[in-house]
């Protein structure tokens, strides 16, 4: 016969005087790291494949937004460089390129319209914390819910409206109406569209999650 093993009884020990803590951690969602199945600290049945589905795309929506997000972040720096470097050739070679004035402010759309979807994937966007953080579970989770469903159908009316706003640019080659400005506007418009497509998956996701956590609360 093999050798039985038993568990330490400081095991055991360490448990029962940690049952709290280890709570805490199943209900901030650190446990789906080890199991697929968990969603805000509620395992999911392994047997329901519609569910694994579920959290598997809502999990890939998220790795995407942040390998999305991440990459904006570097437009920031070209962003500080190209203001530095404004700074330098207006006041020590009294020269300022126009093309390069312009496209400071032409940066501010792609971090902003496309960064909203990062924040909102990490929970930086702008909410009344006073009242939310003093909720139950449950109804933060119903919040959440209704929230996603108004993003996403705010998104795709914004996203009607300015097909027709770039198209128009396109159209007309429309460019910078001071000399030696940037040509090709409708690359600037069209961050518009592709900013709230963005918004809009990322709030598909918070909605999945919101309705599998409610459904674990049924």
């Amino acid at each position: 016969m093999g050798r039985r093993r038993y568990w330490p009884a400081p095991f055991f020990r360490f448990i029962s005087l940690n049952k709290d803590l280890l709570g805490d951690i199943a209900a901030c969602g650190i446990c789906r790291q080890y199991d697929p199945g968990c969603v805000w600290g509620i395992v999911t049945d392994k047997s329901a494949p519609s569910d694994g589905l579920a959290v598997s795309a809502a999990d890939k929506i998220d790795h995407f937004i942040d390998w999305v997000g991440r990459g904006t972040a570097w437009i920031c720096l070209l962003m500080v460089a190209i203001v530095a470097t404004n700074v330098i050739l207006r006041y020590l070679f009294r020269i300022g390129p126009m093309s390069l004035q312009e496209l400071e402010w032409h940066l501010m759309s792609p971090i902003a319209l496309i960064g909203m979807s990062y924040a909102l994937r990490h929970n930086d966007h702008v909410r009344v914390d006073i009242f939310y953080d003093g909720f139950s579970p449950k109804l933060t989770a119903v919040i959440d819910l209704m929230a996603a469903i108004v993003t996403v159908i705010v998104s795709v009316i914004i996203i009607e409206l300015s097909f027709n706003f770039v198209y128009q640019a396109y159209s007309v080659g429309e460019g910078s109406p001071d000399p030696g400005g940037l040509p090709h506007r409708f690359l600037l418009r069209s961050f518009i569209p592709l900013g709230f497509l963005l918004l809009a998956v990322q709030a598909l996701a918070n909605a999945i999650r919101s309705v599998l956590f409610l459904r674990g609360q049924g």
